[in-house]
């Protein structure tokens, strides 16, 4: 890739104890370094907890709403992406509360830019909760891309340090996911700076 990299930030969705989500999240980022079109920022929702209840003014209503703790940054590095991969694993049928809670905090962050997913769980590898996740993003004029990498049975995927040992069918899933996020968000990005410009 020669042109300027995008943006693409990497978000793992599961904040509880003993999750498994920085190690997918950080095999997939490796994944997006070495396809050379994105600069890559792995955000951890661990590092900025949100409560649950949102202010008396919604984010959707105020974007610039007055955010506890450390979370401005959270918001900033949104804002910086072009493109989102979230991780995240299926928890009774859909995704973690931790992750809505994000999501629900921030809209213009998410508006008119592309999002991309890599789920991982027992038998469904995620696809519960991704597809939970493209009627939400829907709503806040994202747009969700077709491909998706889906672990199912994790556990027996990955050894201990984190690597894939039979990593070919992961690697092509990831390659094609990191295309058609490169594509959209080569479009957007170019049909928001134009519209910035009209």
């Amino acid at each position: 890739m020669t042109s300027t990299p995008l943006r693409l930030a990497v978000i793992i969705g599961s904040v509880r104890e003993g999750r498994f989500g920085p190690v997918v999240a950080n095999w997939f980022a490796e994944q997006a370094r070495v396809h050379g079109g994105f600069e890559v920022d792995v955000i951890d929702l661990a590092d900025y907890p949100l409560p649950h209840a949102l202010p008396a003014v919604s984010p959707l209503m105020d974007p610039n709403p007055v955010r506890p703790g450390n979370t401005a940054e959270l918001a900033e590095r949104l804002a910086d992406a072009d493109a989102f991969v979230v991780v995240t694993p299926d928890i009774n049928r859909s995704f973690p509360a931790s992750l809505k809670t994000a999501i629900d905090w921030h809209f213009t962050q998410w508006d008119r830019k592309t999002v991309g997913f890599v789920g991982y769980g027992g038998s469904t590898g995620g696809l519960l909760a991704i597809e939970s996740l493209r009627t939400v993003f829907n709503e806040l004029n994202a747009h969700t891309v077709r491909s998706t990498v889906t672990f199912s049975r994790y556990f027996l995927h990955f050894a201990p340090d984190g690597t894939l040992p039979n990593p070919t069918e992961f690697d092509e899933s990831a390659g094609r996911l990191l295309e058609q996020l490169h594509w959209w968000a080569t479009a957007l990005t170019a049909a928001r700076t134009a519209a910035v410009h009209a």
